[in-house]
């Protein structure tokens, strides 16, 4: 296997991401998945923010990404709300077995946009249809799909027990935000 060129440390760049979304689409599980490689099945809700680390190599470039996981219960919404604040990146988290998830998104989006000033239309951004794994389908590939091409948002559909498309989700938008 050809080796790339070495890895620059000195260009260590940090990136802030935060993952929104309702109440138990698995956006714990998410990023679990992307940061231990591991299904975290321990259901607690996130009470305001925790945070994960995970260095990655996007263009050669080690990237710091500080993930930042946020509780989807109403009652955590203007708490949540102050996490948003510095952040590189922003990823959309819905069940596709909970149409009310779904549905919920526009307003996750708009209320993310709002506190993140400037105000950028072009804000990195990516929506996750979480739980692919489970046949129980409420929102189909193709209703997601238009949602996230009307906001010009890349969509993947992924699976945070068995790791599906997670690691493309995360590094799609690290590498978005990068640009930005």
């Amino acid at each position: 296997v050809p080796q790339g060129p070495p890895m620059d440390s000195s260009k260590k760049v940090d990136l802030k991401l935060i993952i929104i979304g309702a109440l138990g689409v698995g956006k714990t599980s998410l990023l679990h998945q992307y940061v231990h490689k591991t299904f975290y099945e321990d259901y607690r809700t996130t009470l305001g923010a925790s945070i994960l680390t995970k260095v990655v190599a996007v263009d050669n470039t080690p990237l710091k990404l500080q993930i930042w996981d946020t509780g989807g219960q109403e009652r955590f919404r203007s708490m949540v709300s102050t996490f948003y604040k510095g952040s590189d990146g922003c990823m959309l988290a819905f069940d596709v077995t909970d149409r009310e998830s779904f549905e919920s998104l526009e307003n996750w989006r708009d209320d993310f946009l709002e506190k993140v000033i400037p105000r950028e239309l072009d804000f990195p951004m990516v929506v996750l249809g979480n739980k692919i794994d489970i046949c129980d389908r409420q929102v189909s590939e193709e209703l997601a799909s238009a949602w996230c091409k009307d906001k010009a948002i890349p969509y993947f559909e992924v699976s945070a027990k068995n790791g599906v498309n997670v690691a493309q989700a995360f590094e799609t938008l690290a590498k978005q935000a990068l640009l930005t």
